[in-house]
């Protein structure tokens, strides 16, 4: 791997992030799962810089937050294509290059906007990012937060020796795979989606806050809204989905974008509901555009969102919220939507 000789542009990161950069081909099919035939035509297929870190610090700069990226990429075509999207951004990017390439993903997306990713990790178990290279972004971060690939965990030993809060988003995450585990433990916010814990969310929430550093568990439900539970609840709070701007055309990268809208949030002070009710706005203006994070929220927009007072613990088995929108689910103990943001 090769180091990136950068200036020092910045005295201090709102948020740094760390890993998650990559490149998806978006193709787009006629209906999810896709029919079993040798071929099929499909409209035209499109490359888009995306992932995870990349969305969170794409969204976090637009938001107006000073924001560090560092990551591993490849030298190769993807890996140019995401320099390229970076410039001009305000995410001051600091890559290393790995011999392994830039990471990949092939992403299949239906008229309605759901998908389903082949994610192409790509990184061996043993890359690491030298602590020559990340140190000092860390000692300038005020926030950092931490993509799964498996070479961020081993930043979390000095991120606790700064005394740094650190966020993570485990995405799809049963509860049960170990590889997330670490992340769900050691992260003062961590972000998840119901898709893989289904009726179990509720235990999963609270097995993270009760085990772990976490101060809030935040669980995203696509159409259903999100749930949030923090220290002081019994049992995760529905927050109602927010109706887009516009047509829902491609869901890649609203997760990503909920992550930035609530992180906003916390920079602004707001109280835990206040912040998943700006992600939510945030996650609903990502799903209007095609591509993954070609559609950034400005800081106008959710500055305009009200604040509201807290909103009691629902109980157990209720029923959603009036106005959660089509496809609501009711509270995580009870049946939940498959589709996490």
């Amino acid at each position: 791997m090769t180091f990136q000789q950068v200036s020092e542009p910045y005295d201090a990161y709102d948020v740094l992030v760390v890993g998650g950069s990559g490149v998806d081909t978006v193709v787009p099919v006629g209906a999810l799962p896709v029919p079993l035939t040798d071929s099929s035509a499909v409209p035209p297929i499109r490359e888009w810089v995306g992932h995870t870190g990349t969305g969170v610090a794409l969204g976090c700069a637009a938001l107006g937050l000073t924001t560090g990226f560092v990551d591993f990429i490849g030298d190769d075509h993807h890996g140019s294509l995401i320099r390229e999207r970076m410039a001009a951004t305000g995410v001051d990017f600091r890559p290393l290059i790995s011999p392994h390439g830039t990471r990949r993903a092939v992403n299949l997306v239906a008229p309605d906007g759901r998908r389903t990713s082949f994610y192409d990790a790509r990184d061996p178990l043993d890359l690491r990012m030298p602590p020559e290279h990340y140190l000092p972004a860390l000692r300038r971060a005020r926030h950092v937060h931490l993509s799964i690939t498996h070479f961020s965990r081993f930043l979390y030993d000095d991120i606790e020796a700064l005394g740094l809060p650190v966020s993570t988003d485990l995405h799809d995450w049963d509860g049960l795979t170990e590889h997330h585990r670490e992340f769900a433990l050691r992260s003062n916010l961590v972000f998840l989606s119901t898709a893989g814990a289904g009726e179990r969310i509720a235990s999963v929430m609270r097995e993270i806050l009760h085990e772990g550093r976490a101060e809030a568990v935040i669980a995203t439900a696509g159409a259903g809204g999100a749930y949030v539970l923090g220290a002081d609840d019994r049992s995760p709070r529905p927050v109602p989905a927010v109706v887009p701007p516009g047509p829902v055309v491609d869901t890649n990268g609203a997760g990503d974008a909920f992550t930035c809208g609530f992180l906003y949030g916390r920079h602004l002070g707001r109280s835990l509901e206040d912040c998943a009710r700006l992600g939510a706005v945030a996650g609903a203006h990502a799903c209007t555009s095609p591509g993954t994070h070609t559609t950034l929220v400005g800081p106008d927009v959710l500055r305009a969102v009200p604040t509201t007072a807290p909103a009691p613990a629902a109980p157990p088995h209720s029923t959603a919220p009036p106005g959660a929108g089509p496809g609501s689910a009711g509270p995580p103990d009870a049946q939940v939507s498959p589709a996490g943001a």
